[in-house]
């Protein structure tokens, strides 16, 4: 998806940790799990865009309006740093293109009395299986 963007590694903090998952006793020396950081207020993109992104009900959002993804479900660090910036890229256009906008639209006359009629119908069953006097 070619949105006109892009997103500069200089506004990108990428800091390597110590990762959770799967790797033996690799796994208690080498930093391979990598925490992306990305300052939405500061970054190049286009304000429309920083609007809908902060506005979005994730959390992986901080307060300070900063995006942090943790990746660590590879052993190498450079597989981690790569899913980072897929995972931030996806996020970012999930918001490139604005809403569509609804417009409400009326019942067709047809539908209308279709519906009427399904009630008619309904009703008049419900009313045989009332108790008979």
């Amino acid at each position: 998806m070619a949105h006109g963007f892009q997103i500069k590694e200089s506004e990108v903090e990428i800091t390597a940790v110590r990762s959770q998952g799967a790797g033996g006793q690799n796994v208690n020396k080498v930093s391979s799990a990598i925490h992306l950081r990305f300052d939405i207020e500061a970054s190049s993109l286009p304000e429309d865009v920083k609007s809908r992104l902060l506005a979005l009900h994730d959390n992986r959002i901080t307060r300070d309006g900063v995006l942090v993804i943790k990746a660590q479900e590879h052993r190498s660090q450079d597989m981690n740093r790569l899913e980072a910036f897929t995972r931030l890229l996806d996020v970012v256009h999930s918001v490139a293109l604005p809403p569509k906008v609804r417009r409400p639209t009326k019942p067709t006359l047809a539908s209308q009395r279709k519906r009427l009629e399904r009630k008619k119908k309904l009703s008049e069953t419900k009313l045989g299986r009332s108790k008979v006097i």
